[in-house]
């Protein structure tokens, strides 16, 4: 299936450097220049046409090749949400709308546009909804770059990064409380975060992944046992996990020895 020439284009190689950054000056203006627009409420799930530009199927960054998802349905993700702010207000996104940083927006590499989702900081429960309409972010380990508004509802502009759940929400579901899985409890900011690396139904394999891990010299690991289910399943974490750069030393320290799929649990 050919690339998409929009993908390799002016906006694209400019969103392709943003995401996961601190910039500084990338907030708003600073005391008595032009005034700040009050931010504004969450974005309103609406039905809306599939937008005839940034949609793929398939599209081409810095060499590596993405794959637009046929619906937002179920779509479900934990990792690092990073922010864009002035440096590119006004711009262009990849469906051709310029870019609000004072607009509940965010991008994203591979949810259709429009797209609206809910966005969760785990590192303090709070939630926002945005309305997915751009590209991005294209560094390691960042799953949604959100605009300036956004990350600041969410508490993240001082540190740039948190680590966040993102979960579609389709036209017709308002915006509500945190999604929660079945048979979870609501999370509270003081909630601890880890990465979890396995779930097993026979502890002597749970043991093995443990003792991989701790080959490699990721000491902080242990295993879970959970009786919520039947058999109960043995799952084992590493953390707790204090902020982004941990994770994203763990993450590369996983990839080292094989394992590709982490996932972020608060309890």
């Amino acid at each position: 299936m050919p690339v998409r020439a929009w993908a390799i284009t002016g906006i694209s190689l400019l969103l392709a450097a943003c995401g996961g950054h601190t910039v500084k000056g990338d907030g708003p203006p600073a005391s008595g220049s032009a005034s700040i627009p009050t931010l504004p409420g969450d974005a309103v799930p609406r039905q809306e046409p599939r937008s005839k530009y940034g949609n793929g199927p398939v599209y081409e960054v810095l060499g590596k090749r993405y794959t637009v998802l046929p619906s937002s349905e179920g779509y479900q993700e934990r990792g690092v949400a990073s922010w864009y702010g002035k440096k590119f207000h006004g711009r262009l996104t990849s469906n051709r709308e310029p870019y609000d940083m004072y607009a509940m927006t965010a991008a994203h590499k591979t949810l259709p546009l429009p797209t609206y989702v809910q966005v969760r900081n785990l590192q303090n429960n709070k939630t926002v909804v945005v309305r997915v309409n751009d590209r991005g972010p294209f560094l390691h380990n960042r799953i949604i770059d959100l605009s300036y508004a956004a990350a600041l509802k969410l508490d993240m502009v001082k540190e740039g990064t948190s680590l966040v759940e993102v979960t579609a929400i389709s036209f017709d579901q308002p915006p509500g409380p945190p999604v929660q899985r079945a048979g979870t409890a609501t999370a509270t900011a003081a909630d601890k975060i880890f990465v979890q690396v396995g779930a097993f139904g026979d502890r002597s394999n749970a043991e093995r992944r443990l003792e991989l891990l701790r080959t490699a010299g990721i000491d902080f690991a242990f295993i879970h046992e959970d009786h919520a289910v039947d058999p109960p399943l043995f799952r084992v974490r590493i953390g707790p996990v204090v902020d982004v750069g941990q994770y994203d030393l763990l993450v590369d320290e996983l990839e080292s020895v094989g394992i590709n799929d982490p996932y972020l649990i608060k309890d």
